[in-house]
């Protein structure tokens, strides 16, 4: 299996290199590129170095995958050509989640919906992957009529750039701000750039990539998202309005039976999600279960998982997991 990583030198880039290796996914070629400035150096992979390349002579090497995390404008530019040689690109950025004739895949939730005439599949973003590994189930058993999230997200969903902020922040050092304010000891309510709507494109993703991966329109998501100085992932305040009633005990029951989900959820213990503890981990981690006492049929949850893993890199190679197991590729 032919595999190229375009923005392998990347925070995201990097993590699909080492899980493609701990997941034992079977690379007979290992092909990373990243920009022309990067030519030349090497990463690590599997105990080996290899040089990093161009996207276009990844191109030329014919690979069966190419994971992309490379930027939106890259996949705009890239994806359809390898996908015109018969690659299967699963995509990282935000270009191509929301066009109707590409699917966006969470591997538990929807798999099923790829086919071999798939050339490319949407990797939805770190939030929302998240999110719908909690919604998914519950909406149906109870259907979800609205939810209010408020996220509180890792630097390192901006990149390295991001990390460095906040290291040299740290050493009372200037360097270049990524943030329009400083990020170490602050809550920055400003991922991504601002809509015409008022809310952020962030929020907005969060917003019409649940939709999306659900599969039903009529669901109501209303976002805030902030910006953290923390690095182990992305945490989530979530309100839930069912339509139908529920049982406390049956929703941990049932998220506790779903596939990719751990319930950390026993306050009088001190037992609670955090990024902390989610760092460098695939799962998603569930807390906080709750009752809304001041509306009927509402639920309050607290969502974490590792925004370089499950919500980027393991969620992107999974679909590749699935792509060779259902032989779609291979």
């Amino acid at each position: 299996m032919k595999v190229a990583v375009i923005g392998a030198t990347g925070m995201v880039g990097r993590v699909m290199l080492s899980l493609l290796a701990k997941r034992g996914f079977p690379v007979t070629e290992l092909i990373p590129a990243a920009s022309k400035r990067s030519v030349g150096k090497q990463v690590e992979f599997n105990g080996k170095n290899y040089n990093l390349c161009t996207a276009q002579d990844a191109l030329e090497k014919k690979p069966d995958i190419a994971l992309f995390s490379a930027g939106g404008s890259t996949s705009l530019e890239w994806a359809p050509k390898f996908a015109a040689i018969g690659c299967v690109v699963i995509d990282n950025s935000s270009a191509w989640r929301m066009d109707p004739n590409v699917p966006l895949v969470v591997p538990e939730i929807n798999a099923n919906i790829l086919t071999k005439n798939d050339k490319v599949i949407a990797n939805p973003n770190c939030s929302t992957i998240q999110l719908v590994m909690a919604l998914s189930p519950l909406h149906k058993a109870y259907t979800i009529k609205r939810v209010i999230v408020s996220t509180y997200q890792s630097i390192t969903g901006t990149g390295i750039k991001a990390v460095e902020q906040m290291e040299a922040e740290r050493s009372d050092n200037s360097g270049e701000m990524v943030y329009p304010y400083r990020i170490d000891q602050n809550a920055i309510p400003h991922c991504d750039v601002f809509q015409e709507n008022g809310y952020t494109k962030e929020e907005m993703k969060l917003t019409n990539e649940t939709k999306k991966i659900i599969g039903d329109d009529s669901i109501l998501v209303s976002a805030t998202a902030v910006r953290i100085p923390v690095m182990g992932g992305h945490s989530e305040s979530v309100n839930i309005t069912f339509e139908n009633d529920f049982e406390e005990s049956a929703i941990r029951k049932m998220l506790h039976e779903t596939q990719g989900v751990v319930v950390q959820d026993n306050p009088e213990m001190n037992v609670y999600p955090m990024p902390w503890f989610s760092k460098e981990k695939d799962e998603v981690f569930v807390g906080r279960i709750r009752r809304d006492h001041t509306a009927s049929n509402s639920l309050n949850m607290w969502i974490v998982a590792d925004n370089l893993r499950k919500g980027a890199a393991t969620n992107a190679i999974q679909i590749a997991e699935y792509l060779l197991e259902s032989k779609i590729v291979g």
